[in-house]
């Protein structure tokens, strides 16, 4: 299937909806789901387990295994979100994992099922680049890094970039 990726537009007038979506501490798949009136086709680009991740992932995470995975979320042929996540596998529970393996459910579903906090994150240009090299037009205006807590430790770390689906056809 042949998706439409295309920047967040710079349009001022999307701005209000850009700084929401910014400063967003929920489920970025249900407002997506809100936006588009559609449940989201998860575009599953990269899945692997790791024991080599950046620096910053490594700091921000613990452990020694990882899972990482590159994904966009899209509705009516468009890119709502392109996403970059690192999923700590010793900390994550057996369904959890299960799950993202299938590679068919956006984590922002799976994540329902946790208590989470989410801690907001400088990314880095070793971060972002791992997300540009698969989805490309690079956005940092419109992205935003964090870490998902659960109540026994930190469990992701993710790196998202907003798309112009989130505003539709305008």
């Amino acid at each position: 299937m042949s998706v439409d990726r295309q920047p967040f537009p710079p349009d001022p007038s999307h701005a209000p909806l850009l700084r929401a979506l910014m400063a967003l501490d929920g489920s970025t798949t249900r407002v997506c789901e809100a936006i588009a009136q559609a449940p989201m086709q998860v575009e599953l680009l990269l899945q692997q387990q790791t024991d080599g991740v950046p620096p910053a992932v490594r700091e921000q995470l613990g452990g020694t295994r990882w899972l990482h995975r590159v994904t966009s979320l899209h509705a009516h042929g468009q890119v709502l979100m392109d996403n970059l996540s690192y999923t700590r596998l010793d900390a994550v529970p057996d369904w959890f994992l299960a799950q993202l393996h299938e590679g068919k459910a956006p984590i922002g579903h799976l994540l329902q099922r946790l208590f989470v906090q989410r801690e907001p994150l400088e990314s880095t240009a070793e971060i972002e680049e791992a997300l540009w090299q698969h989805v490309g037009h690079p956005d940092p205006r419109a992205s935003r890094c964090y870490r998902i807590v659960t109540e026994t430790g930190p469990l992701m770390y993710i790196f998202e970039s907003f798309r112009k689906g989130m505003v539709g056809n305008t």
